[in-house]
C-alpha cells in the first residue's frame, strides 16, 4: 500500500504503480506520453485562491497544510481522496505533481491524508 509522491519531471518507474496527476495545471514541457499517468485529478488540487496565497513559500507551509486539509475534507475533494484511498489499498500509488519542493507540495498533503486513512482501515 505504498503511497509515493513524485515530480512530473522525474522519470516514471515500474515501482510507481498507478500514477495520478494531482495538480490543477499541466506540468510545463511534459507530454502525456512521458508522464505515464492513469488519470489527471484536477479537482483535488488546491483552490486557485489557496494556491495564489501560498505561492510555495515554506514559511506559509503549516497554514497552507491546515487550509488545504480543510479543502480536502469537503466535496468534491473528499470523493477524490476516497478514490485515491481505494487505489492505495489495492497496490502502489504515486501522486504526480509539478512543484519543485516535494516536501511542501500539495501531493505531500494528499499522501499524508491517504496514509492516515489507510492505517485505520
Amino acid at each position: 500500500m505504498p503511497v509515493n509522491i513524485k515530480r512530473a519531471y522525474d522519470k516514471p518507474s515500474a515501482r510507481d504503480g498507478v500514477r495520478i496527476l494531482v495538480d490543477g495545471l499541466w506540468p510545463r514541457g511534459v507530454s502525456k506520453a512521458d508522464l505515464k499517468i492513469a488519470s489527471w485529478d484536477k479537482g483535488i488540487a488546491p483552490s486557485k485562491a489557496l494556491r495564489a496565497w501560498y505561492g510555495h513559500e515554506p514559511a506559509k507551509w503549516p497554514e497552507f497544510r491546515k487550509r488545504y486539509r480543510e479543502e480536502l475534507g469537503k466535496p468534491p475533494c473528499k470523493e477524490a481522496i476516497d478514490r485515491l484511498i481505494l487505489l492505495a489499498r489495492q497496490g502502489n500509488l504515486t501522486l504526480v505533481f509539478g512543484a519543485r519542493d516535494a516536501e511542501h507540495s500539495n501531493a505531500a498533503v494528499i499522501a499524508e491524508m491517504i496514509r492516515e486513512n489507510c492505517k485505520g482501515g
